[in-house]
């Protein structure tokens, strides 16, 4: 069976997984997205309101952000393969929406299998997180965005692993209420993704070599 068609199997698998209590109060689970073979994997938190409603990832107002930072940066959105970490959409009640509620450490081990597949048939070279719960989930719980952030680490010590790379959520950068340093925090989040086409660029070369 090929990379694409076993991907497709475990995302149909996905669709009824009930590891953990999540699936309970979410309308569906939120698979990744993307091709078998593309260099670069992003990896979220969890979906959002949006994307639970939909069904596909990073589809919300952080979404888009991505897309244009990614494109902006010299990345083909088209050539990357988004997933997230916690694949249904843990909430609490507020006001007027549901509210995002972070994981915990049960639900994202809960979920890790799933992650574990797409990195495996994907087979990305980098895998950008996107906020300290994604990359704590690949990177263990030391890992300290504020201390790591931009820096490449290797998933595991086998020849072939990707390398890993941290920078905010883009919904962090939505969230900032001045302008000037939402203007200024979106510029830095660029400036990494462009660390990771430069590395892209690199690993491409290296491999035609």
């Amino acid at each position: 069976m090929s990379a694409s068609n076993e991907l497709a199997r475990v995302r149909k698998e996905a669709a009824g997984c009930q590891r953990c209590p999540l699936w309970k109060r979410a309308t569906q689970t939120v698979f990744g997205e993307g091709k078998a073979g593309s260099p670069l994997m992003v990896v979220g938190e969890q979906p959002g309101d949006k994307e639970d409603l939909a069904g596909h990832p990073f589809v919300g107002p952080a979404g888009h952000l991505l897309t244009a930072a990614l494109a902006e940066a010299g990345i083909d959105p088209h050539q990357t393969y988004t997933t997230n970490a916690v694949k249904h959409f843990k909430w609490r009640e507020g006001r007027k929406r549901r509210i995002h509620d972070r994981p915990n450490g049960g639900e994202i081990r809960a979920c890790r299998p799933w992650l574990d597949d797409e990195i495996r048939l994907v087979r990305p070279r980098i895998i950008l997180c996107l906020g300290a719960t994604a990359a704590q989930a690949l990177l263990g719980r030391s890992f300290k965005l504020t201390h790591h952030r931009g820096e490449f680490f290797p998933l595991d010590e086998a020849a072939a692993a990707p390398m890993v790379i941290a920078t905010i959520h883009p919904a962090a950068v939505l969230r900032i209420p001045s302008a000037d340093e939402r203007h200024q925090a979106r510029a830095q989040f660029v400036a990494d993704l462009k660390t990771v086409a430069a590395r892209l660029h690199q690993l491409a070369g290296s491999k035609a070599a």
